[in-house]
This record gives structure tokens, sequence and C-alpha cells, in this order.
């Protein structure tokens, strides 16, 4: 996704395709369809956000991106997961314990 232009006068859906597009850093780049746009719930409350606090709102979501170094904000955007020590450990011991549950019942 494309991130959209710079605007004097922003909308909510563009602080969202700021987000969507990867821009933020806060997310992989991919069209979020989401049950309520945001902005929905402050123009259903009669409380639209005005067109000055939106450009803030994208100002500071892309600036505090960069400030970071421009890194994605989790491990998992960085690959860093690594190997799953406990749970593997946790599914040998419970096989051999089934293993040897299984052969004392055979034997005896």
């Amino acid at each position: 996704m494309e991130p959209p232009p710079a605007s004097e006068r922003p909308t909510s859906a563009m602080l969202k395709g700021d987000i969507d597009s990867g821009r933020t850093g806060d997310k992989n780049p991919v069209f979020d369809p989401g049950l309520s746009p945001l902005g929905t719930d402050d123009e259903a409350a009669g409380t639209p956000p005005s067109a000055r606090r939106i450009a803030i709102a994208r100002h500071y979501e892309n600036l505090e991106r960069w400030m970071r170094g421009g890194w994605k904000a989790g491990a998992t955007h960085n690959k860093h997961d690594g190997f799953p020590v406990v749970f593997v450990s946790f599914i040998g011991v419970v096989g051999l314990i089934l293993m040897f549950g299984i052969w004392a019942a055979r034997v005896g």
C-alpha cells in the first residue's frame, strides 16, 4: 500500500492510510479492514477531530518511528522470535511420560 500524500486538511482516513501503509512502523504494510474505520466513533459522538489534530497525530506517528531508528516495533517484525525451547521441551517430556506409561502397562 502506498501512504497517502501530505495535505493541508488531513482526514482520519489519511491517518489510517499512514498506519496501513507501514509508514508509522506499527504494522506490516497491508490493508486492515476494520469493523469501524478510524475516527468513526468520534464522528458518531458528534466530536470529529479537527484537521489540525489529525495533522499533529500524523506528524507524531511518523516522527516516533524515525526517532527509534526506523525499526519496527515488535520482535516479530524483526524476525527475532527465537526457538520455542520451553514448548518443545514440554512436548518432549510429555512424549517420554506417555511412552514410559505405555511400556509399563505392557510389561506389568
